[in-house]
Protein backbone atom coordinates (compact mmCIF):
# COMPACT_ATOMS: atom_id res chain seq x y z
CA UNK A 1 0.00 0.00 0.00
CA UNK A 2 1.39 3.39 -0.98
CA UNK A 3 0.64 6.41 1.23
CA UNK A 4 0.52 9.94 -0.05
CA UNK A 5 3.34 11.82 1.62
CA UNK A 6 1.27 14.96 2.25
CA UNK A 7 -1.45 13.21 4.28
CA UNK A 8 -0.81 13.60 8.03
CA UNK A 9 -1.08 10.49 10.19
CA UNK A 10 -1.65 12.38 13.43
CA UNK A 11 -4.64 14.47 14.39
CA UNK A 12 -5.86 16.76 17.12
CA UNK A 13 -8.59 15.29 19.33
CA UNK A 14 -11.31 17.06 21.28
CA UNK A 15 -11.71 15.08 24.50
CA UNK A 16 -14.10 15.38 27.45
CA UNK A 17 -13.12 14.75 31.05
CA UNK A 18 -15.44 12.17 32.63
CA UNK A 19 -15.02 13.69 36.11
CA UNK A 20 -15.72 17.41 35.57
CA UNK A 21 -17.11 17.55 32.01
CA UNK A 22 -14.40 19.92 30.72
CA UNK A 23 -13.67 19.67 26.99
CA UNK A 24 -10.17 20.36 25.70
CA UNK A 25 -8.07 19.75 22.61
CA UNK A 26 -5.04 17.45 22.69
CA UNK A 27 -2.60 16.06 20.14
CA UNK A 28 -3.26 12.45 19.19
CA UNK A 29 0.44 11.55 19.37
CA UNK A 30 1.18 13.29 22.67
CA UNK A 31 4.63 12.53 24.10
CA UNK A 32 3.74 13.65 27.64
CA UNK A 33 0.91 12.85 30.03
CA UNK A 34 -2.15 15.00 29.22
CA UNK A 35 -4.14 16.12 32.26
CA UNK A 36 -7.42 17.99 32.58
CA UNK A 37 -6.79 21.70 33.16
CA UNK A 38 -9.68 21.88 35.65
CA UNK A 39 -9.41 18.78 37.86
CA UNK A 40 -5.96 17.35 36.86
CA UNK A 41 -7.33 13.90 35.95
CA UNK A 42 -5.13 12.03 33.46
CA UNK A 43 -6.77 12.13 30.02
CA UNK A 44 -4.03 10.47 27.94
CA UNK A 45 -0.74 8.65 28.46
CA UNK A 46 2.12 8.43 25.95
CA UNK A 47 2.99 5.15 24.24
CA UNK A 48 5.52 4.43 21.53
CA UNK A 49 3.41 6.18 18.90
CA UNK A 50 -0.13 7.38 19.44
CA UNK A 51 -1.26 8.41 22.90
CA UNK A 52 -3.48 6.05 24.92
CA UNK A 53 -6.61 8.11 25.53
CA UNK A 54 -8.26 7.22 28.86
CA UNK A 55 -11.33 9.44 28.49
CA UNK A 56 -14.11 10.12 25.97
CA UNK A 57 -13.17 11.41 22.51
CA UNK A 58 -15.76 13.99 21.42
CA UNK A 59 -14.44 14.63 17.89
CA UNK A 60 -11.42 14.41 15.63
CA UNK A 61 -10.30 17.80 14.33
CA UNK A 62 -9.04 18.10 10.76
Amino acid sequence: MVRKSNVPRSRFLKVKCVDCGNEQVMFGSAKTVVKCVICSKTLAEPTGGKAKVTTKIVSVLE
